[in-house]
């Protein structure tokens, strides 16, 4: 098996003598056209052009001393007493008129040396002359033949015409042949080796990932371990019988690690590793991807056992009903590739492995059991998962003794793995930039403000009417959070500093422990939460600004699930009203009703909007002064923490206060992680019964199965 460099450098050994001949016979062409016009036009500036009529008058004058033919007319001389010459000298030399066609080669003949024959030319006549001959004959001219036989012309236009259109014929094939072999990969395989499998080897030396690079996905680790197994001892499932699976299928958010995960199965089995992208099989011909697909489980077969992987196989792998559209060149691929895999022995020991974040769009075909036998869901990590990621990502990096991973993974719930290794890194990047070699707590705290809402905009300046209206919009989603501790996530940090992704303040809520559950108060103190910052516009100015625009739309959204998904609406029960579209990215909603339900559920949502938000303003008229107060200390300091606004609120000093190393993080502003991020859920005591049975809601708009209780441990 050649490593990773062989391939390529032969390859580029092969392009580059396919160029040095391309520049040669270019060359070489230009060089004959160069050398050909060079030669005509020179003979024709040495010699002087008269009529046929007059070169056979001069010959029965008996000026003409010498002639050669050729096919082309008659080469002459005169006389050196004939009276035409002596009158073109003359001519010449006095006034060197361009009518006589003289260049400066005849000039500078007749001045160098008086003696030299001026030379004349005359064309050949339109019909053959049979007189010619026997009249220059007669007059004593010297005259000779340099006509060309047929044999001769027909070797001139073989040489002047044929060759350089044979040598562009071949220039063409070979460029034409290399143009193929960059864009199909090389090879001879179809045309120009079009339909050959872009599919990239490696070995679990080149990979370098193993499970223990794979953090916060242990049940999909557990899932891949058995494939392990199998790649290692094929015979132990043989023997007993048992049918080993031909395929996984892995499913996730983006940047949750499918990728990585495929490279660590191929890098615990020691084997083979076959890479491709769904987009690699489709070209602009049709049937090319067919062929490819072909080409990579032949050369899979050879290196067997191995595993193939195929990310975002969405892209070959659609459902073929009308509905997603036809594609003659996309469904050929996929038809070959459901062959495939049937036909394939999966005694040989190879895994075909698929990624995809949107298992929604594949092909019923293609996920039925003998194909892809299992899905594996890669989520986001909880906790726990998190931890674990920070710790691999930061292995490499040298960190300072305050650092409490366990601080950063509660900060950043609802997070994949790729946001904590930009986290991590942005942390490094802001060490070096301050001068330290080693990464500590504030340089990871400040990194997850900066990756959720960018850097401050230290530029931008409020005026005062619109410093305070940020500090009263911000002052009520604390306060507002603050007297509903039981169902909402403590304050953490309140500021008014611009940021550069469009946020003129911002309040953090910080979770205090994991939870997977949420209950419609939980939810409704969301709404309150997110509608107290128009709130206490309303309740200070009796004005309304346009920075309630986010919390609008992230209240709005959490009322229509409550309505259209959760049951929580009296009007409609536990009906369910909309199905999620691409629940593994933007996770929007499609209802499942009729246009007199649709505009019910407007109804529902915008009353439970406003009822959560009377209550908002009725929590923030009762205690006017503390917002009075918290706003003003807000408007001092720009900055502060949730601490400070505790000891507003109890009467005590802000500026004694224990300032937590939490104060410095930005809030997640993009979007509401209802599963990940942990609230504290009410006493058993205090619950009611009918909250007992409420469905759990995740990002994605999954509930929990039937039967389950809040207070009842989620495994």
């Amino acid at each position: 098996m050649a490593g990773p460099n062989g391939p390529n450098n032969q390859n580029d050994n092969r392009k580059r003598p396919s160029l040095g001949f391309i520049g040669i016979v270019v060359w070489a062409i230009l060089l004959v056209v160069l050398l050909n016009s060079c030669v005509v036009s020179m003979r024709s500036a040495s010699t002087i052009t008269v009529p046929y009529s007059t070169f056979r008058e001069w010959v029965v004058s008996d000026y003409v001393a010498e002639v050669e033919m050729d096919n082309y007319g008659y080469y002459f001389t005169l006389k050196d007493d004939a009276a035409p010459l002596q009158e073109y000298k003359d001519k010449i030399k006095n006034s060197g008129s361009t009518s006589l066609s003289v260049s400066n080669l005849l000039m500078d003949q007749l001045g160098s040396n008086q003696k030299n024959k001026l030379k004349f030319q005359a064309a050949m006549p339109p019909v053959q002359d049979q007189e010619i001959i026997p009249l220059m004959s007669e007059h004593g001219v010297k005259y000779k033949s340099e006509m060309i036989t047929s044999e001769q012309s027909m070797l001139m236009a073989v040489v002047s015409y044929v060759l350089p259109t044979l040598i562009l014929v071949v220039a063409m094939v070979f460029l034409y042949r290399y143009m193929f072999k960059k864009m199909g990969g090389g090879g001879l395989g179809g045309l120009g080796g079009v339909g050959k499998a872009n599919a990239k080897v490696y070995v679990e030396k080149s990979t370098g990932v193993t499970f223990r690079d794979v953090a916060g996905q242990d049940e999909a680790k557990e899932s891949l371990e058995e494939i392990i197994d199998f790649l290692h001892h094929p015979q132990r499932y043989t023997e007993i019988g048992a049918k080993l699976p031909k395929g996984a299928l892995l499913v996730g958010p983006p940047g949750t690690g499918k990728t990585l995960l495929a490279k660590a199965v191929a890098g615990e089995a020691n084997v083979p590793f076959f890479s491709i992208s769904g987009s690699d099989f489709v070209e602009m011909f049709v049937g090319v991807g067919a062929s490819r697909v072909r080409d990579l489980f032949k050369e899979a077969n050879k290196m067997a056992p191995c595993i193939i992987f195929i990310d975002e196989i969405d892209t070959i792998g659609k459902s073929r009903d009308n509905r997603m559209g036809g594609n003659d060149e996309r469904e050929q691929t996929l038809n070959q590739l459901l062959a495939e895999l049937d036909g394939f022995d999966p005694g040989k020991g190879i895994i075909v492995l698929g990624a995809t974040n949107r298992p929604e769009v594949l092909d019923k075909a293609l996920l039925r059991p003998g194909r892809f036998d299992r899905r594996i869901t890669i989520d986001r990590p909880n906790l726990a998962g998190r931890l674990a990621t920070l710790q691999v990502h930061t292995r490499k990096i040298r960190l300072a003794e305050d650092v409490d991973l366990n601080k950063i993974a509660q900060a950043t719930a609802g997070c994949v793995g790729a946001d904590l290794a930009n986290l991590v890194n942005e942390a490094a990047l802001r060490a070096v930039r301050q001068g330290r070699k080693a990464v500590n707590q504030q340089d990871l705290l400040s990194s997850f403000e900066f990756v959720i809402a960018g850097s401050e905009k230290k530029g931008t300046v409020l005026t005062e009417q619109e410093k305070r209206m940020v500090a009263y919009h911000e002052v009520g989603h604390a306060l507002v959070a603050h007297f509903q501790k039981n169902n909402a996530m403590p304050v953490s940090k309140i500021t008014i500093v611009p940021h550069t992704q469009g946020a003129l303040g911002y309040t953090l809520h910080l979770p205090e422990e994991e939870k997977f559950l949420m209950t419609e108060e939980d939810l409704l103190a969301e709404i309150r939460s997110l509608l107290a910052g128009r709130s206490a516009e309303e309740v200070v100015f009796a004005s309304r600004s346009s920075g309630a625009a986010n919390d609008i739309e992230r209240a709005t959204d959490i009322a229509r699930k409550m309505v259209t998904m959760f049951g929580m609406s009296e009007k409609y029960g536990m009906m369910g009203l909309a199905t999620v579209h691409n629940q593994y990215l933007d996770g929007q909603l499609g209802l499942t009703c009729g246009q007199e339900t649709a505009a019910g559920i407007d109804n529902e949502v915008r009353a439970i909007i406003e009822r959560c938000h009377g209550e908002a303003i009725q929590i923030l008229k009762d205690n006017r002064e503390l917002l009075d107060k918290i706003a003003a200390y807000l408007l001092e300091k720009e900055t502060i923490t949730g601490a400070e606004m505790v000891a507003i609120i109890e009467g005590r000093d802000p500026a004694l206060a224990e300032v937590t190393l939490d104060s410095n993080i930005e809030p997640p502003a993009r979007a509401i992680h209802m599963v990940s991020e942990p609230v504290p859920m009410p006493p058993a005591s205090s619950q009611e019964p009918e909250q007992d049975k409420e469905p759990e809601a995740n990002s994605d708009g999954d509930q929990t199965p039937d039967g389950e209780k809040p207070d009842q441990p989620q495994e």
